[in-house]
């Protein structure tokens, strides 16, 4: 069974792990292989369990049962953080990441994710929700299956590289909580 919750800070170091996985798994290529290398779950873990102890909107995948190996509890093999929108023009609230291992992907995981994490964004008032994916990401087609309309590109820099991104909206939100990847 898997479970859609809101992250607690126990959770930290299953999230950082997860972060480093994903992008080690999707952006080989896209950022410099030595900053894959040396990313830390380490870090990741610290700063997610300063989200979650913040109060931010931090919802993880949560496998159990027949999901794990017997006796393991439950195993974070996704998660999603959400909040009020970092730039400004785009949309109100924006879904910061999203994050599935591998091996969990396709079953509906993501689509989970995002409508928590909208549902979150419009408790708080949003409106419209928007996310940032790099243009070369191979998982961007996830974001138009689940109804986002590209609506803004810009670069980030990561460890020295300027790379290409792309912001996909749902305005209003309600469209990102009735999304499916099928619609």
């Amino acid at each position: 069974m898997i479970s859609i919750r809101r992250a607690r800070p126990a959770d930290a170091p299953a999230i950082g792990a997860v972060h480093v996985a994903a992008w080690r798994s999707a952006y080989p290529g896209i950022l410099p292989d030595e900053y894959l290398a040396h990313l830390s779950v380490t870090r990741q873990a610290a700063q997610y369990d300063r989200a979650i102890r913040a109060g931010a909107g931090v919802y993880v995948a949560a496998a159990s049962g027949l999901d794990v190996p017997t006796g393991a509890g439950q195993r974070i093999v996704g998660f999603t953080t959400v909040g009020w929108a970092r730039v400004s023009g785009i949309a109100e609230g924006e879904i910061e990441t999203l994050y599935v291992l591998d091996d969990w992907r396709e079953r509906g995981l993501g689509r989970r994710l995002m409508r928590a994490g909208a549902g979150h964004l419009a408790g708080a008032g949003c409106r419209s929700a928007f996310l940032w994916v790099l243009s070369d990401n191979p998982s961007r087609w996830f974001y138009l299956r689940m109804g986002g309309k590209a609506a803004a590109s810009g670069t980030t820099h990561v460890a020295g590289t300027t790379i290409a991104q792309t912001a996909f909206v749902w305005d209003p939100i309600e469209r990102l909580l009735a999304a499916s990847p099928a619609s």
